[in-house]
Order: structure tokens, then sequence, then C-alpha cells
């Protein structure tokens, strides 16, 4: 059977090249975003190929010169492209034995076959042809590049501090923009004095087009100075027009389904609601795009996570076809979800239009970043259950919030992208929805417990105004969704031990033998109360398909909530690289501590307002926790989706460990002073 990825651009020659030299080029539909997922892929092609790991150069992405595999996203990338790579290199292989004259169980060294290597077969032996899903993938029992640390590809330029970003790039002849944002959502240019700007030594071009504002210069400090000058002489019409959290989350404008109703007729007895405020990306590194126009023709280079519909939202912004159109893909700084990225290189679209010929680089300030990137979603979840003689046998969870994803180019119609939404033509932003799948799409994303009940019901509610602009981040509605589930069990156990509570509505094994394994590791059957300290537990699979995560916090609670330790167990399958999955899950675990603690979008009736480090904090360096990861390896089963596996169960622990610490229930998060103070009884 073919996999989907590769059925969709079935020709082996897009996706692997064997060269003379000994090297083999690698394409995938996946980016690296700063989680090592091309190192995984070339290890899953090494293996495949019998090849040493060093030969392989993975290719980035460009639309549309490598295989379209829909987004980075949802942590499917061994899941579709992995799997897609691992069938295109058994069938590569498959013909160069072939070419050498020995059969298929031939025996292949480093590229070695017999009398003849890969590399002396390269230019004779076809690759432009289509996968026929007949050769069969290696065994697990013979993987030797499966499974090992192989040195992550991504990491030696980050850690020597060599030039790899696209915030780092330098084409010949580019020139610098900046674009001035509206002082706040819905505002509108009115009248603007070019002058001071225009006079500046350096400034190339002033771009205006409706109410989007920006300069082009030939150095990046002109072009900030210019860009503050536009800024003092604009004058903008705004609106008050943000409603407070709560009365937004209040509002009875949804469009409601129910996503699961198991004989749904049933009283409660019990009910609690969770909260989370809208959250930002916070990336240390600011948005950054680079835009060229040619004539007719448009190049672009993003750290979007996906190319193809970046593609397609600037052909549906602009009067441009998709041949017109390259996007290439160059690292940024990490999102895991959706970012500035995509804006970004259509701020530099429409700056590099007003000098063509010239590269335009853009990158945004960090009150930008902060304040117009899109946020993910403020969030309620009411949770019911009924319990008879201590045991649940009714469980009601309904949400309610916007939609998790306006991501640019899922649209036909609408290109999704800030800058398109402020031009003379403006295209809006339209309201976030969700993905169509029932189980795994955006707000209900883990809504549906993964403990067995007679009888539940889960609805969505979703919110059909958008006062500020919302879209996908890191596990969807699974954040909030998890930390209510794990806290409303822990408030539904009672006197009885919560790991105990749990493993009695689990009859999945996996599930069981991840609980175990992190009860066990930090020591939960043997831990003793001290003063100001407290344990807490969390678990789930995340999005009921991908990898099972279990955690342990261990909080100290004083002047502040500090979490000083986490530990966690995860079953994500057959492991491609231990060390590559070990990073995913502890910066998981870390940035899930930094949101649950920390961080909290603010803003008055008419602006963003918190738009620094100050205002917008997160976790500094001296608050990490101690992680420690247990992994669980399930080579007989096929690799599961990590990298979002952590978020909700890390948070559920420390809400647990704070009640341990405590006995304060906070149902609101972040878990921070303000939040504590507000949950204790009167």
């Amino acid at each position: 059977m073919i996999p989907p990825a590769l059925a969709a651009a079935p020709r082996l020659s897009g996706w692997i090249t064997v060269h003379p030299d000994g090297t083999v080029s690698v394409r995938s539909g996946k980016v690296e975003l700063g989680q090592g997922i091309l190192t995984a892929l070339g290890q899953i092609v090494a293996e495949e190929l019998d090849v040493d790991f060093a030969r392989i150069t993975m290719i980035p992405l460009t639309a549309p010169l490598t295989p379209e595999d829909t987004l980075t996203a949802g942590s499917r990338s061994l899941e579709e492209s992995g799997v897609a790579l691992r069938q295109a290199a058994a069938e590569v292989r498959a013909l160069f034995v072939r070419a050498a004259g020995l059969g298929p169980d031939a025996t292949v060294r480093d590229g070695v076959i017999g009398s003849t290597t890969y590399w002396d077969l390269a230019e004779s032996v076809d690759l432009d042809v289509d996968a026929t899903g007949e050769p069969t993938p290696k065994p697990v029992t013979q993987h030797s590049v499966v499974g090992s640390n192989a040195p992550r590809l991504d990491l030696p330029d980050k850690v020597y501090g060599q030039p790899r970003f696209i915030h780092d790039m330098s084409l010949p002849g580019m020139l610098y923009g900046r674009v001035v944002r509206p002082p706040s959502p819905g505002a509108a240019l009115r009248s603007l004095d070019t002058t001071a700007a225009k006079e500046l030594a350096g400034v190339v071009e002033v771009v205006r087009d409706g109410s989007f504002l920006g300069v082009v210069a030939t150095h990046e400090e002109t072009a900030i100075s210019g860009a503050e000058l536009l800024r003092k002489h604009a004058i903008w019409h705004e609106t008050a027009s943000l409603p407070p959290v709560e009365d937004h989350l209040a509002s009875t404008d949804y469009e409601t389904q129910t996503i699961e109703a198991e004989s749904p007729d049933f009283t409660t007895t019990v009910s609690a609601r969770y909260t989370r405020p809208f959250l930002a990306h916070a990336s240390i590194g600011p948005a950054c795009g680079i835009a060229q126009w040619n004539d007719s023709l448009l190049e672009v280079w993003s750290h979007t996570q996906s190319a193809y519909n970046l593609r397609k939202a600037i052909t549906l912004a602009l009067p441009l076809n998709p041949d017109q159109v390259t996007v290439h893909h160059a690292e940024g700084a990490g999102c895991y979800g959706h970012n500035g990225a995509d804006d970004a290189a259509f701020d530099a679209v429409l700056l590099a239009r007003a000098v063509p010929g010239h590269p335009v680089q853009v990158v945004w300030s960090r009150a930008d970043e902060l304040s117009w990137a899109p946020f993910g979603p403020a969030m309620a979840v009411q949770l019911s259950a009924r319990v008879e003689d201590g045991t649940i046998t009714g469980w009601r969870h309904e949400t309610y919030g916007n939609g998790h994803a306006s991501r640019p180019g899922t649209s036909p119609i609408t290109p999704g992208l800030l800058a398109a939404a402020h031009m003379a033509d403006a295209k809006p932003l339209v309201p976030s929805n969700d993905p169509p799948t029932a189980r795994g799409g955006g707000a209900q994303r883990n809504a549906i417990p993964l403990y067995t009940f007679p009888q539940r019901e889960i609805i969505k509610n979703r919110l059909l105004e958008m006062p500020l602009r919302t879209s996908a981040m890191r596990a969807l509605g699974a954040y909030l969704n998890v930390f209510a589930i794990e806290s409303f069990m822990d408030e539904l156990a009672g006197d009885v031990d919560p790991v105990e509570f749990r493993l009695r509505y689990l009859s999945d094994d996996r599930a069981r033998a991840v609980i175990l394994a992190a009860a066990d590791r930090a020591g939960w059957w043997d831990r003793s109360p001290k003063p100001d300290y407290g344990y807490g537990f969390g678990f789930a699979r995340y999005s009921n398909h991908g990898a099972y995560c279990a955690v342990v916090a261990e909080v100290r609670a004083e002047n502040e909530l500090r979490v000083t330790r986490l530990t966690l167990a995860v079953d994500a399958g057959l492991i491609v690289n231990p060390d590559g999955l070990r990073n995913q899950i502890e910066g998981g675990a870390i940035q899930s501590t930094s949101w649950t603690l920390k961080e909290q979008v603010r803003f008055d009736q008419t602006h963003v307002t918190s738009s620094d480090w100050e205002s917008y904090p997160i976790l500094r360096f001296s608050e990490v926790p101690a992680v420690d990861v247990v992994l669980l390896n399930r080579p007989d089963l096929p690799s599961c989706g990590a990298g979002e596996t952590a978020q909700g169960p890390t948070a559920a622990a420390i809400g647990n460990a704070l009640y341990d610490a405590l006995g304060i229930r906070v149902r609101d998060l972040p878990l921070n002073a303000e939040n504590i103070v507000a949950a204790m009884p009167e």
C-alpha cells in the first residue's frame, strides 16, 4: 500500500536523488521548525537505503519544487512524511538492487551492492518513475540507524553561531523594510505626512496601500528610524472594540456542535469550570520574511509551516497565478503553530513590489510580535459528572471559545494574511474555524477523555465573533481540555490516590503502562509531605491518536508558585531518534510550564497592552525545572506524534501539585499570584 503523502506525489525523483559523488538528497513536504524532524526523516531514508547517515542531505522545502505534504503541524510529520519517505526509499533501494542484477534480498552496505555501488549506478538508474507500493520496507529487527541518537542536522550551526536563520540571509542588492502597524485592531489610517521619512538619508521608498504602511531603506537601522517617523506623523481612527475576556467567553453568539453523545440523557451531581487566557507565541526571535519581484515573477523566503499554503494565500491577495510565485522555506524562530511568519513574508512582498529587482527583508518588532501575530484563543471548559458511591457514571464536557485555525491559504477565497486586511482592496480576516475531524480538531482536541465512563457527552461551542485574531498554537484545545479533565479527575478522586483513581477508568494497556512508569520514576508511591511542597499528576494521549504522556510535577509554593521538577513518561510507538524525542518532550514541558505559571495576553477596550517582556513575562532560565523523561519504546507499533503531547498533562500536573501544596484549587490559568489569591476561600 502506498502511503497517502507518497500517493499524492508518487514520482520517486521528487523525494530522493542519488548522486555519483556518494551523497543522497532527500526532499520532504515537512519543514524544520527547531523540532529536529529533518534529522529523523533523514534517518528513515538512510535506514531503508542502507547508507551511512552522513551521506544524507535534507533539501529545504520549496513550493513548487518539493513534495506538497500538507502542513508541518499536528505532530504528524513522522506519521505522514515519515511513512512516505520510508516507502520511497525502499522503492529506490529496490531499483538499484535490480540494476545491480541482484534479488530483493541482496545485502547492501553503505551503498555497496555486490561488485558495484549506488554511486556507480546513479546516472543509469531512472528514479523518474512512480512508486508502486510493491517493495517492502525493512522489518524493525534489522534497524540500525532508526532508533539511534543520530546527531541533529540543524544544531551545529545554531550552537556555534553560524548563519542559518532567515534573519541571517544576505542576498545581492538586499534592502530592508519595516511596517507601521495600526495602533489597535480595527484602526484605520486617516492621514499621513511622509515628508520627514522620505527626507531621511537611506530611505528608498515609503509604501502606503490603504492602512498598510511601511518603509524601504538601504540599512536596517534606517528602516527602523523611517518607520518611527511615519508612525509619528500618522493619524488613525480607532474603535474601542475589545471586550473583557470573561464577557467574550460569556457571549451567546456560538455555533454548537455535538462531538460525541453516548447515552447523553443523565443528570450530573458535580461540576466545575476551567479557563485559559489568550496566549502569544512569544518566540525569542521575531518573525521575518524576504521577497523579491523580477518583472511578474515573485520569489519569497519564509519560516512558514506551509510554503504551498503561503503561495496560495499570496495569489489570493494579489492578482497572481501560482506559477508566478516561488516560496522557499528558511529556518526561523520556532513556532509550533500559526505565528507571524506568513504575515512577515507578505509584508516583504508588498514592500518589495515598490523596488522591483531588489530583495527586501522585513523583521517584526517585539511589540508587533506580541500584539499582531495570531493568538492562541481564550477558552472555557465546563465539566459535569454524575458520581454514585464514589464512582463516575456520567461525564459531560463542554468547550467555549474561538476556533483554532485561520492559517493562510486554507480558505479558497480569503488569503488570511494580516497586511491583506489593511490594504485598500482589503481582504478581511475571518473568524477562526476548526479542523473538520471530530476527534482531532481544534477546540475539541482531547475533549474526549481516554477514560471509560458508562455515559458521556462532548459539546463544542465556537464563538463566531473574533475581537482578537486567533489561530493554531501548540496543542490547540488539548492544553485546556487536558488541564480541565485531569484537574476534575483529581477533584473527583477525593481521598483515593489520584493515580489509582485514574487506573480504575483505563482499559488501554499503553496508557496504564505510561502512567505507572511516570509514577515509579518519580517515586510517587514513596513521596512524603514537605512544607510548602506539593506533588501532582497529569495524563493524556495527544489528540487521542498521538503519543501517550504522563507527568508528575513537584512544586514549591511560597511567595510564588515554582515548579522544581517534572518527571514525564512517554510512549510514541517506534522511536526514530531517542535524543530528538527527549528534546521534544523537554521543550514541550518547559513551554507548558511557562504558559501555566505566567503567560497571558492582556488588553483594554482598544489595545493589546502586553507588548513587551515586562507585560508578557515568560519563564526565565533560572526558573526552568529539572526535567526527567522516560521513553517507552514500542518498535512493534508505528511512530506517533509527540511534539505536543506534554502540553496538557504538564499543566494539569502543576495545577494538581498546587492544590496538594496549598489546598487551593485554581481553575483559571495562569496559576499566578493574582489567580491563586482569587481562588482562595473568602
